[in-house]
């Protein structure tokens, strides 16, 4: 195991969080950062108690609303000091927003802990999770200046399938082929 690995977990979130998550929030705000890729809506309810219902409704397809699909969102935390470095949505499926704009895995890492190595180990960790939920092919999007994100994409395998200009941005689209043991991804930068 890397060191990265031995540091991480993947957690629901949970009332015990509450604290950390509001933190985590806050230090994406005090960055001008209002926009968290993968956070289940946190960066619009600001309100933890309400998302942590909506994290828990999105896990099953019953109880999801507006025609949203299953997810499972978690907290990725550092073991050594329990603290939140990032969050990591698996959309179970998509639909066709998700197919165009999303895809299967939504992530974010705080902004002081980037250039750590921890968002290539959180999308290890999505890959295996995709593929315990019976996928077998995951699509990534990213926005194209996201250079970090490009780059934790390539290192996971992804294989870029397109761009898509989406309200003035380019996006890229890249594809994880995960039937083999070594996964082949397929990213879309959005």
């Amino acid at each position: 195991m890397n060191k990265i690995q031995d540091e991480l977990e993947l957690v629901f979130p949970t009332p015990e969080y509450k604290t950390q998550v509001e933190e985590y929030l806050q230090e994406f705000f005090d960055n001008g950062e209002y926009e968290i890729a993968g956070d289940g809506g946190l960066d619009r309810i600001k309100n933890f108690e309400e998302w942590l219902l909506k994290v828990q409704k999105d896990l099953s397809e019953e109880s999801i609303e507006d025609n949203r699909i299953p997810a499972t969102l978690y907290l990725t935390v550092r073991k050594s000091d329990n603290r939140v470095v990032g969050n990591l949505q698996i959309r179970h499926k998509l639909n066709e927003k998700l197919l165009q704009y999303g895809g299967h895995i939504g992530d974010s890492v705080r902004p002081s802990e980037r250039r750590k190595g921890y968002a290539t180990q959180m999308l290890k960790y999505a890959l295996k999770e995709c593929k315990n939920h019976g996928l077998n092919k995951v699509i990534v999007g990213c926005y194209k200046e996201n250079i970090g994100s490009a780059k934790t994409i390539i290192k996971n395998n992804g294989k870029l399938i397109k761009e898509k200009n989406i309200l003035l941005n380019i996006n890229d689209c890249w594809r994880i082929n995960l039937v083999d043991q070594f996964y082949e991804i397929e990213i879309w930068h959005l």
